[in-house]
């Protein structure tokens, strides 16, 4: 099911709360070699909000994630964060200006305990005596990491491991937190879990970027949605409008 600009009566842009975005990407286009993966992306993500984006395999979404989190830079366009300019700034100083990621895939580091994780999250931060407090929110969030922190992470099931990569983003204090699947492989039981987590980790401040192919538990936890079609996006909208969008159902929701 194909969607267009069309398909909305509010076009592309989303409707946003009044003031500055966080987050703001303008007319970004991202490139594999020559294969142009994003083809003039924009959107926004303001303060306090979980924003999901949606779209299929190939759509463009862990490519915008990259390329937002400095991984990949775009080959025009900008990206600004708090307003400033970082089109052009490496991944690691994201993290240093509040961009956290829990990536596709996990990518913990499997021959570390689960400890020895969650340190490696907090690797850029020199204020070593409010560790604990960080950690004690981690284990707080994911008590099942408290009881493992000495496990090595390669052992953890898929869950704990997707509980681990969260935890693992949270200890560099985000103000902006990416998550790129975060369901990916996981039972309905630990969806639910996971899901709630992200309620409960922005309640506590944290604004949240999604991205999901579960687009019905994606529009249940965000306020506003993004559809990736081949590196645009097609629509935008509040994700009560997105969830009760004919063409949606169709595509996502298996309406």
């Amino acid at each position: 099911m194909n969607l267009s600009p069309t398909d909305s009566t509010t076009g592309v842009t989303a409707p946003t709360q009044s003031g500055a975005a966080l987050l703001s990407l303008s007319d970004v286009h991202s490139f594999y070699g020559r294969i142009e993966a994003l083809k003039g992306i924009s959107l926004e993500v303001r303060k306090g909000e979980i924003v999901c984006m949606l779209g299929g395999n190939g759509a463009g979404k862990s490519t915008t994630l990259k390329t937002i989190s400095g991984l990949m830079h775009p080959r025009s366009g900008h990206i600004s964060v708090e307003g400033h300019d970082v089109t052009t700034v490496p991944a690691h100083k994201l993290v240093r200006l509040g961009i956290g990621q829990a990536p596709e895939g996990r990518r913990i580091f499997g021959r570390m305990t689960v400890l020895e994780n969650l340190q490696m999250g907090a690797y850029s931060r020199s204020d070593k005596s409010e560790f604990p407090a960080d950690f004690d929110r981690v284990f707080a969030l994911f008590p099942r990491l408290l009881e493992r922190k000495s496990q090595a992470a390669g052992t953890l099931s898929g869950g704990e491991q997707q509980m681990l990569a969260i935890g693992r983003a949270l200890m560099g204090r985000p103000k902006l937190l990416l998550l790129d699947e975060p369901s990916m492989g996981l039972s309905p039981v630990l969806v639910e879990q996971i899901f709630a987590i992200i309620r409960d980790i922005n309640s506590q401040g944290t604004t949240i970027l999604l991205v999901e192919q579960n687009a019905q538990m994606a529009l249940q936890v965000a306020s506003r949605g993004y559809i990736l079609q081949t590196g645009k996006i097609v629509l935008a909208d509040t994700s009560a409008n997105l969830a009760a969008n004919e063409q949606v159902k169709k595509a996502y929701l298996g309406g």
